[in-house]
């Protein structure tokens, strides 16, 4: 008798395990079980499809040459057998079936198996709120919800976006793109919060802001308010009128099946599985949005639902249940979105999750532009970089900016996962033509100058930091700002002295050496070399703001 698989759910992860094992055992059986109309498709291009860069929802779930990933091409190219608008009630571990019933009918059958995949994935988190369940509110996860998401987008005016996570600031885009009055409520007390740290992420909102959007941040929903559909969103700053309303809070794994089976629930709420993606049950495996995986730098145990890691664990089951022995051995909470003009992303550790974690920490900020400055459509991306003081290893590494943060992130996304030091990241030989970088790409900029920060050489404080000695009345030093005149005159920060640095050496007399001094320029650079000179002659308690003028998220002096 053949392989009997049985794979519940039928998306990104549950479609790859089981194109994989029919790859790796051609003889065995395959059955996928999906509760929905839609299998193999791509959520995270719904904001896409809602905006019309997408401009019809079966690209979502089609092939790169166009075909669509239904049951009919499963069965007929991938040999796999897909039942949809069916659930899976029961999972009998004893005698190794499962209790199948038709969505509708309620029809119920069983179905055998040897092997079984785990892969119902996540559903979104509803707030138990009042008028939760008004029409008008909705929540990014499924092709139905694309639909109505881009017909409700067309026919109203102004959309009310609670969470500010990647999915809701992709939709925030693709909802103004369509001439909405756009509005994100967001309860922490940063946008993108546990992926970018909070200075990053100001510069982000900067430019969101920048396109019309209303930001309310530290900001707690109570309700939602409507007669026949949702009219305004209730919130401890206000009623915030609103004809359309997006869900984008998170995201909980659908664990229910695998609970009730008497499956083990790892400590982050997700099904436990170990680098094989065994689950507790040696002949069950799951993989997706509804297991936990492993923090590659920590070693830690976390919860990181994400199409891109769903479908490598898809494979990595899909081998081992077959027989195989492929191992999964975690991520680096790599992400990466765009809202307008706007890039943003991270890989590996915040400055914020690191310290959480124990970690001495040096980081640096470096504001550049993405290719030449000399080369035409060069765009500015700033990088902060998050490396153990003791070790240099790189630990994380964001990045904002309208120029191309991706292959930044990619390339430190690589370094990470084999453990590089700062000084190694310096010396990686990366390619080097003007349309595409400086000669000095933006990473090795940021790793020189991490490297100066851990030796000692150069001292930098961030600008937050920055900010709050500005409000201490009690915090006597002396801001200095090293640009030109010019510069000075079209923005600066306030309470800023200026002395160029052409003339800082002719000027040292002007400046008392028992006062905290702290340089700034455009991005850091002159604040750098303000500091060397001001230490050769004497000064002892001198610094600079790290990433200078263009990682600076507050107001300036008008």
């Amino acid at each position: 008798m053949p392989l009997r698989i049985v794979i519940i759910g039928a998306n990104a992860a549950g479609a790859k395990a089981a194109s994989k094992a029919k790859r790796m055992r051609p003889e065995a059986s395959i059955t996928v079980i999906d509760r929905g109309s839609f299998i193999s498709y791509g959520a995270c291009g719904i904001p896409y499809f809602v905006s019309d860069a997408v401009s019809d929802e079966k690209e979502l779930m089609s092939t790169p040459v166009g075909v669509v990933r239904d049951a009919n091409f499963f069965r007929k190219v991938k040999g796999v057998e897909v039942i949809t608008e069916t659930d899976v009630t029961e999972i009998d571990r004893q005698n190794r079936q499962v209790t199948l019933q038709t969505i509708g009918s309620g029809v119920k059958s069983t179905l055998p198996y040897d092997r079984l995949i785990i892969a119902t994935g996540s559903s979104p988190v509803i707030p138990p709120l009042p008028g939760s369940n008004l029409p008008g509110i909705i929540t990014v996860k499924s092709i139905e919800d694309a639909v109505l998401l881009k017909e409700m987008a067309s026919s109203g005016n102004r959309a009310c976006i609670i969470g500010a996570g990647l999915i809701g600031l992709e939709t925030v885009e693709a909802l103004a793109t369509r001439g909405m009055d756009v509005t994100v409520v967001e309860m922490q007390e940063q946008i993108l919060p546990g992926i970018l740290d909070s200075e990053m992420a100001a510069i982000l909102e900067q430019s969101i802001t920048q396109r019309g959007v209303t930001v309310l941040k530290q900001c707690r929903v109570s309700g939602f308010g409507g007669g026949d559909r949702v009219e305004n969103v209730v919130t401890d700053r206000g009623v915030i009128s609103a004809d359309l309303v997006v869900l984008a809070i998170g995201a909980r794994p659908n664990i229910e099946l695998a609970q009730n089976a008497g499956l083990t629930i790892g400590i982050t709420g997700a099904i436990s599985v170990d680098d094989h993606l065994r689950t507790s049950d040696p002949t069950i495996y799951a993989c997706g949005d509804c297991c936990e995986t492993v923090n590659i730098v920590t070693g830690q145990k976390i919860y990181a639902p994400l199409g891109s890691t769903a479908n490598k664990q898809g494979r990595v089951a899909g081998i081992n249940v077959t027989g195989g022995d492929a191992t999964f051995s975690g991520v680096l909470g790599t992400a990466i979105l765009r809202v307008f003009e706007a890039n943003a992303g991270k890989t590996g550790l915040t400055e914020t999750a690191a310290l959480a974690a124990g970690y001495d920490v040096e980081t640096v900020l470096s504001p550049a532009p993405d290719r030449a400055h000399f080369f035409p459509g060069a765009k500015p991306i700033a990088l902060k970089l998050v490396a153990e003081r003791k070790s240099g290893r790189l630990l994380g590494l964001q990045a904002v900016g309208s120029g191309a943060v991706d292959k930044r992130i990619d390339v430190a996304a690589t370094a990470i996962s084999f453990r590089a030091t700062t000084d190694q990241i310096s010396h990686i030989d990366l390619a080097y033509a003007p349309p595409f970088s400086a000669a000095m790409d933006n990473l090795i900029v940021a790793a020189d100058i991490l490297k100066n920060k851990l030796s000692g050489e150069a001292k930098g404080i961030s600008p937050h930091e920055v900010k709050r000695k500005m409000e201490d009345e009690s915090d006597d030093f002396i801001l200095l700002d090293v640009r030109s005149p010019a510069e000075h005159e079209a923005v600066r920060i306030a309470g800023a002295k200026l002395v160029p640095l052409g003339a800082l050496r002719d000027k040292l007399d002007s400046l008392p050496k028992d006062k905290e001094i702290i340089a700034y320029c455009k991005i850091s650079l002159r604040g750098y070399e303000a500091q060397k000179i001001l230490n050769a002659a004497g000064f002892t308690n001198v610094s600079f703001i790290d990433g200078g003028i263009l990682t600076w998220p507050y107001e300036f002096e008008k």
